[in-house]
């Protein structure tokens, strides 16, 4: 597979802004370094982890009460946030009123970052929280390194790059500069796919004596490498663990599988998620999901199935995404019951995630499955929601249904709704009504099926006045034959071979 590399003008600017000369201990940004090549390393010490799947998670050591108490205040002020979140002014007001909740009435720290927590499905409000607690810090009341890595990392997540940097130099002008604040600058730009500034970070941390790189920043650089189908990178960076003997962790497999998923590298996901078994580390929940979209995109059923069994419950609950992925597979499939199946799984899929390109691909499904009724309805759902078939492959798919099937009235009702609703026409449609009328129908509504050729464009061809010609052939209107047979010689079209009879 084609390696891809991604270099933008965003990339360069965020790499002069982090590497400006004036910075002591660090360098102009290098191009990307070979890991194949000889490197030499200083002996790494391991650090705690700060971050486990990039987001740091920063625990509260308290007594059970406390932080029972702390939980339920900082979930109403969350909650009271995202209520105004749409107003900053409204925002920092409530933030002062619970000024002491926030940096007095527990322990240093802590409700402040339950709070930056809570919020991270919604980075740009947690951007403002973090804002707030930077204003109003003092010497008696400091930010220290976890909070300048929590802030860094709302930054990224909210893809403001440039303010995650900013922040990166004023903890290390404040002295508190660490591993973790070089994690977090690794963290923001790797979800933002600036995967060469992340390289160039970690070639500085590399250099810096107060600082080591620690697991968590490797599985930082395999996520960065994965997520750009950079394997070779991923690779090499797995490789340097090993030769380091650093003590792998859940991330370190989980982004591995993930890259390997991105680059559909199906041998290769399932060589990790062995090794994994085999290793002290035991799968988690993430694990499994990464497996089973990887089963699912592979078309691999079997393993597919085994793999939801395990995580059934939660996918049905959590992961319509998923559920998506694995009903795209079965209608890839030659399972005898993949109907079944997917109309189980569909189940579990609410009204308000109702996507388009689903409906389209259930109308296909019956459609090659003869099943006339649930097409229908498929149909029906789709000219609810506004949607639009634009594609001949799919609509012919639908016109030999109902040929299959023998419904003309209802094939006379689909291509009225198909006209007025905009879906795509093509003469498919009108030469299946022709060939349908012509044994049901009265032989004067051909001449119907042409002007309604006409009114949309479609202009009679060979094969429309062949399938005319063999309509009143079958049925001894032997006055249509010949005029049609005078239309044929009109437009030059080649006679068909019965057309005169010895």
């Amino acid at each position: 597979m084609k390696r891809v590399w991604r270099f933008s003008s965003d990339a360069t600017r965020v790499q002069l802004l982090l590497f400006q000369p004036h910075l002591n201990g660090f360098s102009k940004p290098k191009p990307i370094p070979s890991f194949s090549s000889a490197l030499s390393y200083r002996q790494l010490k391991t650090v705690s982890n700060l971050f486990s799947d990039i987001i740091p998670l920063f625990t509260v050591k308290a007594s059970s009460s406390i932080k029972e108490d702390l939980t339920n205040n900082v979930t109403i002020l969350r909650d009271e946030l995202i209520r105004e979140s749409s107003d900053s002014v409204r925002v920092q007001s409530i933030l002062d009123d619970n000024y002491d909740l926030l940096n007095r009435r527990y322990p240093k720290g802590y409700a402040f970052f339950e709070l930056m927590s809570c919020l991270d499905s919604n980075p740009s409000l947690a951007l403002q929280v973090f804002n707030w607690r930077r204003k109003r810090c003092n010497a008696e009341n400091p930010m220290d390194a976890s909070e300048y890595s929590k802030g860094i990392i709302t930054a990224g997540r909210s893809g403001n790059i440039n303010y995650a940097v900013k922040l990166f130099k004023e903890a290390a002008t404040k002295g508190l500069k660490t591993t973790g604040t070089y994690n977090a600058l690794m963290s923001a730009f790797s979800f933002n796919d600036f995967a060469d500034s992340c390289q160039t970070l970690f070639c500085d941390l590399k250099r810096d004596p107060t600082c080591d790189p620690s697991i968590v920043t490797y599985n930082i650089l395999i996520s960065s490498f994965g997520s750009l189908m950079l394997v070779d990178h991923m690779e090499a960076t797995f490789c340097e663990i090993r030769k380091l003997d650093l003590a792998m962790n859940i991330s370190t497999y989980n982004n591995l599988i993930a890259g390997y998923i991105t680059a559909w590298m199906w041998d290769d996901t399932e060589k990790v998620f062995q090794m994994l078994k085999s290793s002290p580390v035991q799968p988690n929940m993430k694990t499994y999901l990464l497996m089973l979209r990887g089963y699912a995109n592979s078309g691999n059923l079997e393993k597919m199935e085994e793999m939801y069994s395990l995580v059934r419950d939660h996918v049905n609950e959590n992961e319509i995404p998923l559920i998506r992925c694995m009903i795209c597979a079965y209608c890839r499939s030659s399972d005898s019951d993949k109907v079944k199946k997917i109309e189980l799984l569909l189940k579990f899929i609410p009204e308000k995630e109702y996507r388009p390109w689903l409906n389209v691909l259930m109308i296909k499904l019956y459609a090659k499955e003869d099943l006339l009724e649930k097409m229908e309805n498929a149909i029906n759902e789709a000219f609810e929601h506004g949607t639009s078939i634009r594609t001949k492959i799919i609509m012919r798919c639908i016109i030999a249904t109902y040929y299959r099937c023998n419904a003309v009235e209802k094939l006379e009702n689909f291509v009225r709704r198909a006209e007025i609703s905009g879906w795509s026409t093509c003469r498919s449609l009108y030469h299946c009504k022709l060939v349908m009328y012509g044994s049901q129908k009265p032989l004067h509504e051909l001449y119907r099926v042409l002007e309604e050729m006409e009114n949309v464009k479609l202009a009679c061809t060979k094969k429309t006045l062949w399938i005319m010609h063999k309509a009143y052939t079958n049925r001894g209107q032997s006055s249509m034959v010949l005029k049609t047979l005078g239309l044929m010689f009109k437009h030059g079209y080649q006679f068909p071979l019965d057309a005169f009879p010895s």
